[in-house]
């Protein structure tokens, strides 16, 4: 089954995880004219080893970017170098999936201290702020398509990975299984920039919202998570290639469902 979403994609947080499997999936399933930006901190490091093969299997698909979320310099260069294969082209497709979580779930309090608040702070809030911005700069060579009035995402979006997590009123009901305050915080920050930035670039008709991807089963949502990272893109990427204005600003888990902030 292809997919509707396709153009110029580019997904952060790839080597491993949710991302690996985005970038696979969206390799696979959508049309030969899509370019997908597969970027991580090290696409050399051992750890990239499963990213790279996947682009040995898509070569005309798939281009590795070096980033580093936490760091501006790394996130100008990374810019600069998907601006020169773009060009006129225009970015259809930001997905900010990199993210921390310190310490490891359960994160308990105890265990926390202020570098991890830092820490998780500059890069799940920071990093997809500065690159968004960058992005999204009017002074920007690396503009998003924008072909009509009508905001989806295949044409021109954002889509902030989030979790339920970050939601303060569904929080009393899962603060026992995994405290994490510095990820929780964090991406209750992040969910405050999408909805300034729905709000910023409203009347360029670029969509931006969050997506929760489920407690899926990877490193950082350990082994008692109930979905697989195959679960979880499947339905995330059913769910953004449906998204529309109803959808701007919101917080929505993998299967469609409003989570409250």
């Amino acid at each position: 089954m292809s997919v509707t979403l396709g153009g110029n994609i580019l997904v952060t947080g790839t080597n491993r995880g949710i991302g690996l499997d985005l970038v696979r999936y969206l390799a696979e399933k959508t049309n030969e004219e899509t370019r997908i930006y597969a970027c991580c901190r090290d696409p050399e490091g051992d750890k990239a080893q499963a990213l790279r093969d996947l682009a040995i299997q898509h070569p005309q698909k798939i281009q590795l970017i070096k980033l580093d979320q936490s760091n501006e310099d790394s996130i100008s260069c990374a810019f600069q170098t998907v601006s020169a294969h773009i060009g006129a082209g225009g970015l259809n497709l930001l997905i900010n999936n990199a993210a921390i979580a310190k310490p490891p779930i359960p994160g308990l309090l105890s265990d926390t201290n202020k570098q991890d608040m830092m820490e998780g702070y500059e890069t799940n809030v920071v990093g997809p702020f500065l690159l968004t911005k960058v992005s999204l700069s009017p002074s920007s060579q690396w503009k998003f398509t924008q072909q009509t009035q009508m905001i989806s995402c295949r044409r021109s979006a954002v889509i902030n990975i989030s979790t339920l997590g970050s939601s303060i009123e569904k929080l009393p009901e899962n603060f026992h299984a995994a405290q994490l305050y510095s990820y929780r915080a964090s991406k209750a920050a992040l969910n405050m920039v999408t909805r300034c930035f729905s709000e910023e670039f409203k009347s360029q008709h670029i969509l931006v919202a969050a997506v929760h991807p489920g407690w899926v089963r990877t490193d950082m949502g350990g082994e008692q998570a109930t979905i697989t990272t195959q679960e979880s893109v499947l339905g995330m990427i059913n769910l953004i290639s449906s998204m529309s204005n109803k959808d701007r600003g919101m917080l929505l888990d993998w299967e469609g469902t409003i989570i409250p902030w």
